[in-house]
């Protein structure tokens, strides 16, 4: 079952829609919408491969250039920065190409549907590991761009926060061009839109600043001292003031700086049980019980190895031997 509708080259596809592709002949069958955008739209499906996000784009130009991005973070050493690539093809519907990309599908929570159970501490400590990603971005001479909470998941397991959409990673020193406004220095008037670090660590404290009250708000007249008062005045932001306002006016040049002085600040003004270490995040009582489960399976075919194995000896000695 598909139901097209190429108005503006949108397509919307049935459940069970399979997709073959022109060129190099591998088959997706669709599951659900994951998500749809100015650029395009995402589905989940199967794959010979296993599950797999398939986005289907609006521009060619686009998907040219997300799929160029997404070969390039792969080069990038280190923990995976976007999703891996898998395949690059057209897909003939209705006698027209249809350009698309299969990518890996990151299991696990959006970030706003994360912050929604764990709450403004865990925002922090994801915000110490997405730095740490940024980081190693900027260094290959690239920003993310359009970093918001909705472009971000909590992957499982590991809970390490994990890139979704790169269609606004853009070259250090180009115009970003795809940009939500409540995230963008250019919006609050603080720079311009041009691609450098200090445009993402922007964002990076405004992801903290939605955090915080999980609403985003309207700019007002004067908006430069409307968002720093607001920090100043809100109880979980007014301890993070000092890092928040140097990444909102441009003072830190690299992520590195800010996640630094960010650590410093979460452990000087938390608990000891709640201070941040550089230490893995700790797994949820569900994967913990999944882990024993498995360490319970194997220690159960230990054992029986190892009663087969005596069984096996004593039957050697009684009748081989």
């Amino acid at each position: 079952m598909m139901n097209h509708s190429m108005k503006n080259q949108d397509i919307n596809l049935a459940s069970g829609t399979m997709i073959t592709g022109k060129w190099h002949g591998k088959s997706y069958q669709v599951i659900k919408c994951l998500g749809s955008g100015a650029q395009g739209t995402v589905y989940l499906a199967h794959s010979p491969a296993g599950r797999v996000a398939v986005k289907f784009s609006k521009d060619r130009s686009q998907a040219t250039t997300e799929v160029n991005v997404l070969k390039e973070l792969q080069k990038v050493q280190g923990e995976p920065l976007g999703p891996s690539l898998y395949d690059v093809d057209d897909w003939v519907a209705r006698g027209r190409n249809i350009s698309f990309y299969a990518m890996e599908y990151i299991r696990g929570l959006p970030l706003v549907e994360y912050l929604k159970v764990k709450g403004f501490d865990w925002a922090c400590i994801l915000m110490i590991q997405l730095l740490k990603d940024l980081e190693r971005l900027h260094r290959e001479g690239w920003i993310f761009g359009d970093l918001k909470p909705e472009n971000l998941i909590v992957s499982e397991p590991g809970f390490r926060i994990r890139w979704l959409d790169v269609g606004g990673v853009t070259l250090i020193g180009r115009s970003v061009k795809e940009y939500t406004e409540f995230f963008d220095r250019g919006y609050w008037g603080f720079g311009h839109r041009k691609a450098d670090p200090q445009y993402d660590l922007f964002a990076a404290a405004m992801i903290l600043v939605y955090a915080a009250g999980r609403k985003r708000f309207e700019k007002q007249q004067d908006s430069k001292k409307q968002l720093l008062e607001y920090i100043k005045n809100h109880k979980r932001l007014s301890s993070l003031q000092t890092v928040l306002n140097k990444a909102i006016t441009g003072k830190y040049t690299r992520a590195k700086d800010m996640r630094d002085e960010l650590l410093q600040q979460i452990n000087e003004t938390s608990s000891p049980q709640t201070r941040y270490y550089n230490k893995p995040v700790k797994p949820s009582r569900k994967m913990q019980q999944k882990r024993r489960r498995r360490k319970r399976g194997w220690m159960a075919m230990l054992v029986l190895g190892v009663f087969a194995a005596g069984l096996y000896i004593l039957y050697l000695k009684l009748y081989v031997m």
